[in-house]
């Protein structure tokens, strides 16, 4: 079996060439995306022998808090098990996967992939443009019909997770109370966020509950700007699928539009992009009386993704600018989601 790297040291020559059957003959890495996502560490590879000159590899967090939460929610697990079984079948461009392992007692992990570097990034603490937005969620809405009512043999064999899975009512509370602990003490919090926050683990069993009641599909989990690139023809290619579950379809587009539009322009076409994305989906072949109530599960799960900012902050350094920027406009954005979509009626 082929050795699981613990380090980015040990991804060599020589263990590049085991795992991707050339002869590799010299190897250099560049630690990318700090500051963008806190689950993994991510390098760009640069390589001779093999056909592309660069890759991504990705590993397990540098930060002992990321590696423990995504250990627990299988994250790891999820990523790998998504470029073996699932990325073929993906409507949306995915990058193409050259090699992944993962054990799955110990969640050590490695994923090669195709570097998409030369493809447009939307900066998140920029905020994606309302054309950009209006692309990706027709594509979400494809996404999302395309295993609509089909996700239970994919949760079933273990390449993703429920939302009503155990293991988040287990663990969610422990790391939200960290990560609250943590912003209050070190960033200014919204008075709109100091409103429903504290109530948000009380309401944690109830939203999953709702969140993962039929009619449901595979939602991608994590489906923001950072993780959303555009190719010249304007088409989304989509990276990061560690948090791959089965739930509402509303779970995605809550997350996206509340957490990576800014608060104007989100305030502005919320109604319209979800309006879109509902049209997109009938226009795939989901009924049109499956959509009924997908406005509820939005905003249940506009709610819900309070936990992204605030679990995420347990493993970043806020004294970097990038990083507390991320946070703070994540926070800042969810504070409009707060005032717009009446959250506080949901305590």
């Amino acid at each position: 079996m082929t050795q699981i790297p613990t380090s980015i040291e040990q991804v060599d020559a020589t263990w590049m060439s085991e795992v991707l059957g050339r002869s590799v003959t010299d190897v250099s890495h560049e630690q990318i995306g700090v500051g963008i996502g806190v689950s993994s560490a991510v390098y760009r590879t640069s390589l001779s022998g093999f056909d592309t000159p660069t890759l991504i590899t990705k590993l397990p967090a540098l930060a002992e808090e990321a590696v423990f939460t995504s250990s627990v929610l299988r994250m790891y697990i999820r990523e790998v098990r998504f470029f073996q079984n699932l990325a073929q079948d993906s409507p949306i461009r995915v990058p193409n996967g050259y090699f992944g392992v993962v054990d799955e007692e110990t969640s050590h992990f490695v994923q090669l992939m195709e570097d998409m570097g030369s493809l447009r990034i939307v900066d998140q603490n920029e905020g994606m443009n309302i054309d950009d937005s209006r692309q990706a969620v027709d594509e979400l809405a494809l996404w999302h019909a395309r295993w609509w009512g089909k996700a239970d043999p994919i949760v079933d064999r273990g390449d993703s997770v429920c939302l009503s899975d155990p293991v988040y009512p287990a663990v969610l509370p422990m790391v939200f109370a960290e990560g609250w602990a943590k912003v209050n003490s070190e960033m200014t919090i919204a008075p709109e966020i100091l409103a429903v926050g504290p109530a948000w683990t009380d309401k944690l069993e109830w939203m999953l509950g709702s969140l993962s009641g039929a009619p449901n599909t595979m939602t991608h989990g994590d489906y923001r700007a950072d993780n959303i690139l555009f190719a010249d023809d304007g088409s989304v290619v989509l990276l990061d699928f560690q948090l791959t579950g089965r739930g509402s379809a509303s779970y995605d587009l809550a997350y996206f539009i509340t957490q990576s539009l800014e608060p104007d322009l989100a305030a502005t076409h919320e109604t319209e992009l979800f309006n879109r994305w509902r049209d997109g989906l009938i226009a795939a072949g989901v009924s049109e009386a499956e959509t009924v109530g997908l406005w509820d599960r939005y905003r249940e799960a506009a709610y819900f993704c309070l936990v992204y900012p605030i679990v995420a902050s347990r493993g970043m350094d806020l004294s970097d600018e990038r990083q507390y920027e991320l946070i703070d406009n994540m926070n800042l954005r969810f504070a409009r989601a707060v005032d717009q979509l009446n959250l506080a009626d949901l305590i």
